[in-house]
């Protein structure tokens, strides 16, 4: 579901501790952005996270 193609980043689940230490069960959701993207020449729609957007692994197609 939510999980990028090009680094694998995907949800995280966990704890939230409040102030007087209870525990609540939280999943923490991965900002995938469905994308068209330059691959070998041709392009393709892609899941991408931001950070791969943002750092250049990605090359968008125009």
């Amino acid at each position: 579901m939510a999980k990028c193609d090009i680094c694998g980043k995907t949800t995280v689940a966990g704890m939230t501790a409040s102030h007087s230490n209870i525990k609540n069960k939280r999943v923490w959701r991965a900002n995938i952005q469905k994308v068209r993207v330059n691959v070998g020449g041709s392009n393709k729609k892609m899941n991408v996270c931001t950070r791969c957007l943002r750092s250049g692994s990605v090359k968008r197609a125009v």
